[in-house]
């Protein structure tokens, strides 16, 4: 069992897909279908499900999915102990959709021109992915709305998001909950932290949810307010850079749900020298 072998089973996992697999780790999907068809020879044992269009872990491919986290976790922690402090090398970097959106750009420019030999990957996900990633060692560092109460993880605030509830254009005063009750809401996955923050927006008033939209990006959530099918949450930076966002109502919640901070996080003991050229090209004002 090769650790190339393991990447690859590890990616499919996450994808539940050998097509979006292929096309993260920039490799045709055929090759990775006869890698892990080798993997599962080896082992003796099915990893996968397949179940239509989507691949299912099997409880052999859980167990195994596991101790991948912990291999790559370690291998991460070797690395960095003998990488010293010269930048190089792979530095993976997890953030929020909006984050990378609006926030990553410039930085990323930056970056590549100041360390042109490390090899930066960014991967976008809901915050609870992004955790799992840090935690099982797929991610060096992640943006994330929140610290959370986590022992083998440390970090940094960066800044605060303003974070706004729209509605189609027309739409009376939105002051508590119970204004846009059964409207249906439009979201991200269920990991999401600002779907956590609208949620607990709907439970301080007592206020059921209406029908959940689970939507895979703000120019659709967008495009799904203006036709007045319901309402959404995101941060005021991330409207303000869409199309069409002069074609809703923005409607501010009250403390403590009007704001949401981004955070930089990484494993207890890993801020090893790309996470610090990171910082130091991006946060000139806050060390950690």
């Amino acid at each position: 069992m090769e650790f190339s072998q393991l990447r690859i089973f590890q990616a499919v996992a996450e994808e539940g897909s050998i097509a979006k697999a292929a096309l993260r780790l920039s490799r045709v999907p055929s090759n990775l279908s006869t890698r892990l068809r080798q993997l599962e020879a080896q082992l003796g044992v099915e990893l996968f499900h397949r179940e239509r269009q989507r691949l299912q872990l099997t409880p052999a491919g859980r167990v195994l999915q596991r101790y991948a986290e912990r291999l790559f976790a370690l291998q991460g922690e070797a690395e960095a102990a003998l990488k010293g402090d010269e930048p190089g090398g792979v530095f993976v970097l997890g953030s929020m959709y909006s984050t990378a959106a609006i926030h990553l750009p410039a930085l990323l420019a930056r970056y590549h021109h100041a360390y042109p030999g490390v090899n930066l990957q960014v991967r976008t996900c809901p915050s609870g992915e992004l955790l799992d990633g840090l935690i099982g060692g797929r991610l060096d560092a992640a943006l994330l709305n929140g610290s959370g109460d986590y022992p083998e993880l440390e970090g940094m605030p960066l800044f605060d998001e303003d974070m706004l509830l729209i509605t189609e254009l027309g739409h009376p005063p939105v002051r508590s909950a119970r204004d846009v009750a059964g409207r249906a809401v439009f979201t991200f996955r269920p990991r999401c932290s600002y779907r956590r923050l609208l949620e607990a927006w709907f439970a301080e008033a007592r206020v059921a949810m209406g029908p959940l939209m689970e939507i895979e990006s703000y120019h659709s959530m967008l495009a799904c307010v203006i036709a007045g099918s319901g309402v959404a949450l995101m941060p005021a930076s991330m409207l303000d850079s869409l199309p069409g966002r002069e074609a809703v109502a923005r409607h501010r919640l009250a403390a403590p749900f009007d704001r949401a901070t981004t955070w930089l996080m990484w494993r207890k003991g890993m801020l090893g020298a790309n996470l610090r050229a990171w910082i130091d090209l991006g946060l000139p004002a806050q060390r950690p």
